[in-house]
């Protein structure tokens, strides 16, 4: 009852499409696509940086708001083309200001008949506002304390769904940093994720800093070694724990993808300037949350510029994992932070409405389409 109290139908905003789209989207093109899309069409080439503008520097969500383009021309692509927003569905809103969303998507996979979803969290906090961005409708990694895993995966999202989530967000005005650490595995669908990450950073594109955007990873090996020579995003690696076997047990991706391997690809690069490296780590009671967990983490991590990140556990139904508590946890951070890693323990957000870590999952909704 409570959770259902807590849901907010939204009135589709008249300002975004409310279908799935039947046109090919705009959203999404870097200024070489849109470029054969306009010559495609027997416009002019300059055409394409004026629709780049109005996307991505004036964010309109329909092509008849593209008024230096000619009437003609804008028939020309309305006959074919479409911006493509699509508004979030419904969302949550929890007790401490959290707001979770449920976004329509077109994943590579599915047709316009098809109905997929994926969630995405606004956390606001005093002067930063930070959204959780998918990349994935469910998850491939199948870790043992997270619900989206549980959900399978059903398809990536293209890079105008994934870029969709922060487009069509009602407080989109307001953000201050984006973190891939949604629904997915970012890795796993990289060239979505590093085209997103483009059109977020590049002075074409929204012109954001690289620094305030985070992509998150298992740790996949030589997709991670890409997105770290081609992009200058921060990482965030999942660690939950130093030691071999019972990272496995937590994570089936350890098997092919080592944490030690990891990290030795990560000592291959420069995080001291502007780009930063950090572990996530969720508390386990009584499991890797004492001080000799310290000690191989901080054996792990030596001559790595990097903070770690201490994260609350929030139980998943049908997995028996007990909860740290704030003095195992505080004592884990002070002997990090003593030994020289920069560590922190993350607050719990949004968690009355399953929006925080490890809790996203749309499978009802999947199943009730």
């Amino acid at each position: 009852m409570k959770r259902q109290k807590n849901l907010v139908f939204l009135s589709i905003c008249s300002n975004f499409a409310p279908m799935i789209p039947q046109k090919k989207r705009l959203l999404g093109l870097t200024p070489t696509e849109l470029k054969t899309v306009v010559g495609g069409l027997g416009m002019p080439a300059f055409t394409a940086r004026q629709i780049v503008q109005w996307l991505y520097e004036k964010h309109v969500k329909s092509i008849d708001e593209m008024t230096n383009i000619s009437k003609q021309n804008r028939e020309r692509l309305n006959a074919e083309y479409e911006v493509g927003a699509l508004a979030p569905i419904d969302c949550q809103r929890s007790k401490d200001g959290t707001i979770k969303y449920l976004f329509p998507v077109l994943t590579s996979q599915s047709s316009p008949l098809t109905s997929k979803f994926v969630e995405t969290v606004f956390i606001p906090d005093k002067d930063r506002a930070t959204l959780c961005v998918s990349c994935q409708v469910g998850c491939k990694m199948n870790c043992l304390f997270c619900q989206t895993g549980k959900q399978g995966w059903q398809g990536d999202l293209t890079p105008a769904d994934i870029l969709n989530q922060i487009y069509a967000l009602p407080e989109v005005d307001h953000l201050t940093n984006i973190v891939f650490m949604g629904q997915g595995e970012p890795m796993d669908n990289l060239d979505a994720v590093l085209k997103v990450c483009e059109i977020m950073t590049q002075d074409w594109g929204w012109k954001w800093s690289p620094k305030r955007i985070t992509v998150s990873s298992v740790g996949v090996k030589n997709k991670l070694k890409r997105f770290l020579d081609e992009s200058e995003c921060h990482v965030a690696i999942s660690m939950h724990s130093p030691l071999h076997e019972q990272r496995l047990q937590l994570m089936p991706a350890e098997k092919a993808m080592p944490l030690e391997e990891t990290i030795t690809l990560l000592k291959q690069y420069d995080f001291t300037h502007q780009r930063r490296c950090s572990f996530e780590y969720i508390c386990f009671g009584g499991l890797n949350d004492s001080p000799m967990y310290g000690r191989e983490i901080a054996k792990l991590l030596e001559g790595l510029e990097c903070r770690v990140n201490l994260i609350r556990f929030h139980e998943i139904p049908n997995v028996d994992l007990p909860g740290s508590d704030q003095t195992r946890m505080e004592a884990l951070r002070d002997y990090l932070t003593h030994h020289g890693i920069t560590t922190t323990i993350r607050a719990s957000r949004g968690q009355d409405i399953f929006a925080a870590c490890g809790l996203l999952s749309t499978a009802k909704q999947s199943e009730h389409s």
